[in-house]
Order: structure tokens, then sequence, then C-alpha cells
């Protein structure tokens, strides 16, 4: 086994909104060189010490910018190494034929998981119990027959745009209850205002999985103060290069640093994320 990075944006900055880019440390400039070569950014990868990355990509063209070539563009980045690089692309939540679109994703493009970003695309993710989002109930089905995990951001946005009453991770509950095998990642924990509503998830679910990301690893146990009890339903992940986040290999270091039990972090580093997006080489 070794380590998975499960929150890392490899993303196609040229779709994205100059205010949206100017908050990222990551540019064409900057970091160029990885967009345009994936064994590249394989071999910072193997600098860091990290056997696999989930390269996280979505369709927000209002907040972000991103549109529906994400997806072409993650699975074909992908391509140079689908063991090491598991793609993760999107669809609007409005869609109108979300069945039929993921089953695109997931045969055509071998896309891995669907992310949704509930204050970036603005909706609620229990849009379908109200009919609000009536299409959320084929798009979460769909998943849920298909094996794709969905990945909800969950917590607060800095984005321009980004409507933050829709982060609240307590709106996931019906899908949980209403698709027991679907698998639910928690991107971000809820930080930092709705931490324990994730952690109650994750501890309440078995299909509910609470993800790292974007929180200082040295503060963990300060968000998370109940890790070491959580430990086989985590997922570390860095959201390297968001807003403030270093390099991958130092958020590592940071990590186990930590005063977590080997084995707390061996499940949260290498044998979580295995359980959630198994190995799956090239068909």
């Amino acid at each position: 086994m070794g380590v998975t990075d499960c929150h890392v944006h490899i993303n196609p900055v040229w779709e994205m909104h100059p205010d949206a880019v100017r908050i990222l440390s990551f540019t064409e400039a900057t970091h160029g060189h990885f967009l345009r070569d994936p064994h590249a950014f394989l071999e910072y990868l193997d600098a860091a010490e990290v056997e696999r990355a989930l390269l996280i990509n979505y369709v927000a063209p209002e907040v972000i910018g991103y549109t529906e070539k994400a997806n072409d563009f993650v699975s074909e980045y992908c391509r140079a190494d689908p063991e090491r690089l598991v793609a993760v692309g999107g669809l609007r939540p409005n869609h109108p034929h979300p069945g039929d679109e993921v089953t695109r994703l997931a045969d055509r493009l071998g896309i891995r998981a669907i992310k949704l970003h509930p204050p970036h695309q603005w909706f609620r993710p229990d849009g379908y119990v109200d009919g609000s989002v009536p299409g959320l109930r084929e798009l979460y089905a769909a998943c849920e027959r298909h094996g794709l995990p969905v990945i909800f951001h969950t917590g607060t946005s800095v984005f321009p745009r980004a409507r933050n009453r829709f982060s609240d991770p307590l709106m996931i509950e019906d899908v949980a209850v209403d698709f027991p095998d679907l698998t639910i990642v928690l991107a971000h924990g809820g930080r930092p205002i709705w931490m324990n509503t994730a952690v109650f998830l994750a501890r309440r679910f078995p299909n509910v999985w609470l993800e790292l990301s974007g929180v200082p690893p040295a503060r963990l146990l300060e968000y998370f103060p109940t890790l070491p009890r959580l430990a086989d339903k985590a997922l570390f992940g860095t959201d390297w290069p968001g807003p403030g986040v270093k390099e991958i290999r130092t958020n590592i270091d940071a990590f186990r640093a930590l005063p977590l039990p080997a084995e707390a972090q061996r499940q949260i580093l290498e044998e979580n994320p295995l359980r959630v997006f198994p190995r799956r080489g090239p068909k």
C-alpha cells in the first residue's frame, strides 16, 4: 500500500474566471508544466512519496468557470497512469438527463467519482426531497448503480459568488438515508463551521466518509478532536494547490507528526482510500 491524496486540483485553469484564479496558488505560469504534462506531476507525486492522487474536477461555470470540458480534460490527463491518477468529474445538478450523463462519464470517459459543489453550483444536496432539484434523485441513483462515490464539498468557500448557505453537510443526511449503497465523501469535513455535523454523519452512516482536506494538518486535532476514534472512517487529502495549501509533501509530513497511533495514520493515509476508491488499472 501507499499514500493516497484524496483531494488534489489538477484543473483546466484556462476555463477559470480571473477573480477565481487570483485566489489560487495555482496558475498556468507557476504550475502549467503539471497541467501540460501528467508525467511531470507523477514525478512530483514520487518526490512527495504519494502513490495515488484523486484529481478533483467539477462543473461550475457561474462561480469558477469550469464547464463540462473539465471532464474531458481530467479523463485524458489520467490516461497517462490510471492506476495512480484517479479521474474525478462532475455535472450540473440540474442536468436534463443526469442518469445518461453519469453513464457517459463512467463508461466513456473513465470517471471514477463525481464531485458536487453545492456552494459553487447553488443547490441543496437534498433538493430532490422538496422538488427544487428533482433530477438529483436520478443522479444519485445512477452513481449508486455505477459504483461511483459522490464527493460533496462541505464547509465554507471564499471564492467570489460562492453561496455558503448550501455548505451545511446536514443537507446530505437525506441522501445517505435514501441511497444506502451510495458512497458519500464529505470533502473538507464541514470546516470551519460544521465539523461536528460532518463527524456525526460519518459515525451514523456506513456509507459516509469524512475527508480531511483543506484543514492545516497541524491543526486537524483541533478541528476533529475525536479523529483517533474515527480513523476507520477518515480519508487524507490536501486540497493542493488551493488557497493557503502548502506543498503535498509538507502536508503529509505535518500529518505524520500528529500524535496519532501508527495504525490510525495507516488507515487514513493508505487503507481507507483503497476501500473507497479501489485500484483500477487500464481496461
